[in-house]
């Protein structure tokens, strides 16, 4: 068995509030590494001398776990594990939301406070549970994503700095970000079953299966539209409308439940939409973008003239990872693609696959040219070579970006 590369970003940030008052909670789509991420920490408690019957692990995608289903198994089982062991002990359970009434034994234990604790979590309604008010916000959420373009990079075992990662980069495109495609030959058939298979679990056990949906037909549906649809400003009634149009009548509501699921399940991210004249989100507009675009090919397939949506995505996923808070921005009737926002920091970000045309120029750098402050703007493309800045407006190579020290933007 390969040994896992370690994703130090988010190592880095767990270490931060290891053995301090706080419940950590990693959540991401199933198999983006959460898994990974905690057998690491394990191993790292191990090599600071912990002994393994202080580290008690419960998995419940194992079987070996299934008799624990509800909060009174749970707590049976770490109380038998333990046997009323003194000291400090570490408690990590993967896929927690598979347990009932979980945060009854977590809020217990934290209350104790001799035990540090780390759970993981496929679903956003994870904290909307008991947990964030018994806790009275105690408990830190760290979002987990798929592999960003550097991670890609360090899987292969290719640096940043060579030729070679444009052809790398032409397999991320296309095979997108799970971890788990790099014990696979990274060719379409094993790559895709894979993707497939694994869009296929999320969608029947996060979604299928949790929320009781009925109607398969139906949500298959509007799943292939958003996914097709990828980056583009659209509204629940569009959809709605769109169906209608079909002859496959969905009602809004359905339409807007199914949205929130594919979000719950963090298939997919909506992204709402900001008006930079008139200082105000817009309540009906709004993007959404996948939560892999390997899973988007999966699913639906992989189309060249997709590149546009598929690099935005790309971006978007990045920004996230960095830890902005992404919208899209509007000033008149000009479209600015990402405004990402982090603590005191602010940035503008147009996403184009290549600066080729005198149209595509002035659009991409009009929209930026409007915006009257000081914060970063930047144009992300695809060329190799170009006018560095414009008017203020920073140019970079999209793999240059991707790649990059964060903290130089």
């Amino acid at each position: 068995m390969s040994v896992p590369v370690p994703r130090e970003r988010y190592l880095e940030k767990i270490a931060q509030f290891t053995d301090r008052p706080f419940i950590k909670v990693l959540t991401g789509i199933r198999r983006c590494g959460k898994s990974t991420i905690q057998r690491l920490l394990i191993e790292r408690l191990r090599e600071r001398g912990v002994p393994d019957d202080r580290i008690c692990y419960i998995n419940k995608e194992s079987v070996e776990f299934d008799e624990i289903t509800d909060y009174r198994q749970l707590d049976r089982y770490i109380e038998s594990f333990w046997k009323k062991k003194r000291g400090k002990k570490y408690l990590f359970i993967d896929e927690v939301q598979e347990i009932e009434e979980w945060e009854k034994t977590v809020g217990s234990l934290f209350a104790a406070g001799t035990c540090d604790i780390v759970l993981t979590g496929s679903n956003a309604r994870l904290l909307s549970s008991e947990l964030a008010t018994r806790l009275s916000g105690r408990h830190v959420e760290i979002p987990i994503y798929p592999l960003s373009f550097l991670e890609f990079l360090r899987f292969r075992a290719c640096d940043p700095s060579s030729s070679a990662r444009e052809e790398e980069f032409a397999r991320y495109l296309r095979y997108g970000g799970m971890p788990a495609i790099h014990a696979l030959e990274l060719t379409d058939e094993p790559v895709y079953q894979y993707l497939n298979a694994l869009f296929n679990t999320i969608f029947l056990r996060d979604i299928i299966a949790r929320h009781a949906v009925k109607d398969l037909a139906q949500i298959e549906l509007v799943a292939r539209f958003l996914f097709d649809n990828c980056g583009n400003i659209t509204t629940t009634k569009r959809i709605a409308d769109y169906f209608k149009g079909q002859g496959a009548a969905i009602s809004t509501n359905t339409v807007q439940n199914f949205l929130t699921y594919f979000q719950q399940a963090f298939l997919a991210h909506r992204v709402r939409r900001y008006d930079l004249k008139g200082l105000k989100h817009l309540e009906f507009y709004e993007k959404f973008y996948m939560g892999d675009i390997g899973l988007r090919h999966g699913f639906i397939g992989y189309r060249d003239k997709d590149i546009g949506g598929i690099l935005e995505n790309i971006v978007f996923l990045e920004l996230l990872v960095r830890g902005y808070t992404v919208s899209v921005g509007k000033y008149d009737d000009r479209e600015i693609d990402f405004i990402a926002e982090k603590q005191n920091k602010k940035m503008y970000v147009q996403v184009a696959y290549l600066l080729a045309a005198p149209e595509t120029v002035e659009r991409e750098f009009r929209a930026l040219e409007k915006i009257d402050d000081n914060y970063p703007k930047m144009v992300l493309s695809l060329d190799k070579f170009f006018v560095p800045e414009r008017k203020g407006i920073l140019w970079k190579n999209l793999l240059d970006f991707l790649v990059e020290d964060e903290r130089t933007i």
